[in-house]
């Protein structure tokens, strides 16, 4: 998927705060939460996202802690749907 089009999916206010259910080409739909890390434009410049997944988002919200993401590549991002 082309990186402005992820970007506008992920920097919707509504969606901000929400898992979504992310497909990929090469492997399963994994329920995600995009976050926007200190390091999120220089990510964003090179199509890398970083998506905490699972069961992590609520986690996530509560400490803000990185290692709970991983960083996945744009090109490998097929869909991303409405909230669930």
């Amino acid at each position: 998927m082309a990186p402005d089009k992820i970007e506008e999916c992920v920097e919707q206010n509504k969606r901000k705060e929400f898992p979504l259910h992310i497909h990929f080409k090469e492997r399963g739909t994994v329920p995600g939460l995009f976050i926007q890390g200190v390091d999120y434009k220089e990510l964003k410049s090179k199509n890398l996202w970083r998506i905490v997944s699972g069961i992590f988002p609520e986690e996530w919200k509560q400490t803000k802690n990185q290692s709970l993401a991983r960083i996945f590549i744009g090109l490998g991002i097929t869909h991303i749907p409405d909230i669930y």
